[in-house]
């Protein structure tokens, strides 16, 4: 079952179960995978759905410290509560050390040794990582490997 339908599953599953958080952050989800649809007139395969549903997870947690540097924690907890519901459909996170070995890896094939070929490795390092790491600290550790 591709991403996609699983997404739809889950809207369907929340309506029974009467989850209304859960039905709303799942629409926002499927309304943003269908605009993309649209705007770019083609289907998305899981890729492209990972890419719609890391955007936002980082949309949350740009909001999330926001509202925690504003005083209003209320908004930051419907925040992390909306980046609960979508994580259920991101894979696996790496931990520290697979993120390193993919670093070091990367650095090793690319045969990066300077800031000018921080690019050859992050964008090496994109494909393996994507849903599962964030991308923001991947980026300053290989900032700070080449650094």
């Amino acid at each position: 079952m591709s991403l996609k339908q699983q997404v739809m599953e889950q809207v369907k599953q929340a309506m029974k179960a009467g989850e209304k958080d859960r039905l709303k952050v799942l629409r926002m989800l499927t309304a943003a995978i269908k605009q993309r649809e649209v705007d770019e007139r083609v289907e998305l395969d899981d890729d492209q759905v990972l890419a719609v549903i890391e955007k936002m997870v980082k949309q949350r947690r740009e909001s999330i410290g926001q509202y925690t540097a504003g005083g209003r924690e209320d908004l930051a907890a419907v925040e992390q509560a909306e980046i609960d519901v979508l994580a259920d459909f991101l894979p696996e996170p790496l931990s520290d050390a697979e993120i390193d070995a993919l670093i070091d890896r990367a650095v090793a094939d690319t045969g990066a040794s300077a800031m000018a070929d921080m690019g050859k490795v992050m964008g090496q390092l994109k494909g393996p990582m994507q849903g599962r790491a964030d991308m923001k600290q991947v980026s300053a550790k290989v900032r700070a490997r080449l650094g």
